[in-house]
């Protein structure tokens, strides 16, 4: 590897350029005044870009320890000078941020780009000079003895590739060991609580392009959100999440512009490695967030692909009002509740009428109407919000073919109402090629590998979700459910049992606790697990009191029948009700009655179908003629 020649006698950032051999600082060429003091403060914080410099570390550089001033004083008095020749604001910093009762951070690229990329001799340079010597004196040796020299030892040590005297000639920390990432929420720093769903949304969009990456581990925006307005320490987040380092900042919108401050720490030990400040006009949001990905990647030594790479590289603009409506339509759907979907709808289709070409729009407003077609909101049916869910992902696609989530929209009602077994898992692959940090790509594509029976391969893929995504009830319970579907129940239980101890009062695990407690033939425990979940689901008090009255009077079997009773009273209102009747009467062992609601669950597409190829519940039936029928009607691969 080449050494560069030096191509100016100082380092720059922004209009400014500080020339070492000179004592000087200058603005577009134009010399600005600047004490001593301030000056050496400058080159200390360039020094170590992106770096904590303690106040401790200032002291000894600039007063010796004979020296007896008001260091405190002197200190505020210099920086204050330095910030007013740069013209920067220490609430808003550009150049120079301070951290509170520590030190300062120069946090502005340097050379144009980032700290890697200023002139290696003058690093190899400084370096040698060692941190006390003054930048305002010439060398008594002939400079280009000098220079040749010592950019002969870089060229030898860059040549035997000795990692940390290179990174270290190079102003770099060494991070070859960061191969897991999470990014904690954004700070708000409008002062508006108004914002929220903007600094949110900005940390969603950092995930979603840095988990292009695939030699990253980053932790999906779910699992993060818990750690918004949280004062734990990094190291503490960092092992929880079982992640190497953290990525902190802070999103400022004013007008027409945005700024987002990132730095990047490391957990063990905890250590600022990088920090960097970005500023753009609204229209260019897309390229700001792709940049921030692209350097973060850069800075951990991340293997990025060209594929990535070009994408990174390229955005286009965007209308900023349809940005807003699709950040807000993405703060709600987060909130994953019912009005949280429709909100969530809503805002998209408001994003798309502004800019029709907003691919991340429709991916948003597909998973919105996906969400919505399983639990039945809104005033559609569920099969009119699935319609609309796979034409908004179509649409997405059409724009944006590289969108993972709009893929994963598409797999899941490919797989979960239309049957399309070959179609679900193209689309589920082709999203964990695209994004493979994306949990709910190997969550769904988990779902789709067990009800074709390819068991242990779901689990493997339940539990990279788990691992993108650790705290997320459908992450914890779905590996339960893959455990389950695979018939190992005691896996399954303790798994179940995590996911109800982190949310104790999720609908989900509740059901999944009944349907694992009833495998397990642990029955007096499903009933109990049975009445919390109709409490939960809303149902009436009445009615978990009768399943109770069920069970004390003639055991499991004359709850299931209680059961079968109150669902044919529910028919219209219940879209699973056949698929429902069909388990119970096959765990009664009534083959006939099981058979005739599967079939009439075929009839009316009930969206539970999808689930009967590898349901333990229909083990008794699997041997039936009438039920491998079935199988082939519906298409499953044999």
């Amino acid at each position: 590897m080449q050494v560069p020649a030096a191509k100016s006698r100082g380092i720059r950032f922004g209009v400014f350029e500080v020339d070492l051999q000179e004592a000087e600082l200058r603005k577009s060429g134009i010399r600005i005044k600047l004490q001593e003091q301030p000056f050496q403060i400058l080159t200390t914080l360039l020094e170590h870009p992106g770096q904590t410099v303690t106040r401790e570390e200032l002291q000894r550089r600039l007063w010796p320890a004979d020296t007896f001033v008001d260091f405190d004083h002197s200190l505020n008095s210099s920086v204050k000078k330095l910030r007013e020749a740069l013209g920067d604001d220490s609430d808003n910093p550009r150049f120079i941020e301070t951290l509170h009762r520590r030190g300062y951070r120069f946090i502005a690229p340097v050379d144009g780009s980032r700290a890697a990329d200023v002139d290696v001799t003058d690093l190899a340079l400084t370096a040698a000079l060692g941190p006390s010597a003054a930048p305002a004196k010439r060398f008594s040796v002939p400079l280009a003895w000098s220079v040749g020299t010592l950019a002969l030892i870089v060229v030898l040590l860059l040549a035997l590739n000795i990692r940390g005297w290179r990174d270290q000639l190079l102003g770099r920390t060494a991070r070859s060991n960061i191969e897991s990432l999470a990014v904690l929420p954004l700070a708000n720093f409008s002062g508006d609580p108004q914002q929220e769903y903007f600094a949110d949304g900005m940390t969603e969009a950092l995930i979603a392009e840095l988990g292009q990456i695939g030699s990253l581990r980053v932790i999906s925006r779910t699992s993060i959100m818990q750690y918004k307005g949280a004062k734990k320490p990094v190291a503490q987040i960092a092992r929880e999440l079982n992640v190497d380092a953290v990525i902190e900042g802070s999103v400022l919108r004013a007008g027409d512009r945005v700024r987002v401050t990132a730095q990047l720490i490391a957990a063990v030990p905890e250590r600022h490695l990088w920090a960097r400040s970005y500023e753009r006009d609204l229209r260019d949001v897309l390229s700001l967030q792709r940049e921030i990905a692209s350097t973060i990647a850069d800075e951990v030594r991340a293997n990025v692909s060209p594929a990535v790479q070009l994408r990174f590289a390229s955005a286009r603009p965007v209308n900023p009002q349809a940005h807003d409506a699709y950040l807000k339509g993405l703060f709600f759907f987060d909130k994953t509740t019912e009005d949280g979907f429709l909100k969530a709808v809503r805002y998209a289709q408001e994003a798309v009428l502004i800019d029709p070409n907003y691919a991340q729009a429709y991916g948003l407003m597909a998973l919105s109407y996906f969400a919505n077609s399983q639990n039945a909101y809104g005033h559609l049916s569920n099969a009119q919000a699935a319609e609309k869910a796979k034409a908004a992902a179509m649409k997405a696609l059409a724009i944006d073919g590289s969108l993972a989530e709009a893929h994963v929209a598409l797999g899941a009602v490919d797989l979960y109402h239309d049957w399309d077994w070959v179609g679900a898992e193209r689309s589920f692959k082709r999203a964990i090629e695209l994004n493979p940090n994306l949990g709910a790509a190997h969550s769904e594509y988990g779902w789709y590998l067990a009800i074709m029976g390819r068991q242990d391969e779901s689990i493997q893929e339940a539990k990279r979700a788990l691992e993108l995504d650790p705290f997320t009830p459908h992450t914890i319970h779905s590996l339960a459910s893959m455990y389950y579907y695979a018939r190992q129940y005691d896996e399954a239980l303790q798994q179940i049992r995590k996911c109800i101890e982190i949310f104790p009062d999720n609908l989900a695990c509740h059901a999944w606790l009944t349907e694992i407690l009833q495998g397990n033939g642990m029955y007096e425990q499903e009933v109990l697990a049975w009445q919390k979940t109709l409490i939960l689901r809303g149902e009436k008090n009445e009615d978990a009191a009768g399943l109770g009255r069920a069970y004390n009077a003639g055991g499991i079997k004359n709850v299931w029948r209680w059961e079968i009773g109150r669902l044919k009273t529910r028919l219209a209102q219940d879209q699973f009700a056949p698929t429902k009747l069909a388990a119970l009467y096959a765990l009664l062992g009534e083959k006939e009655q099981a058979l005739g609601w599967l079939e009439k669950g075929y009839a009316e597409h009930d969206d539970h179908m999808y689930r009967i190829k590898a349901n333990p519940g229909y083990d008794s039936l699997r041997s039936d003629p009438h039920f491998q029928g079935l199988l082939r009607r519906m298409n499953f691969p044999r």
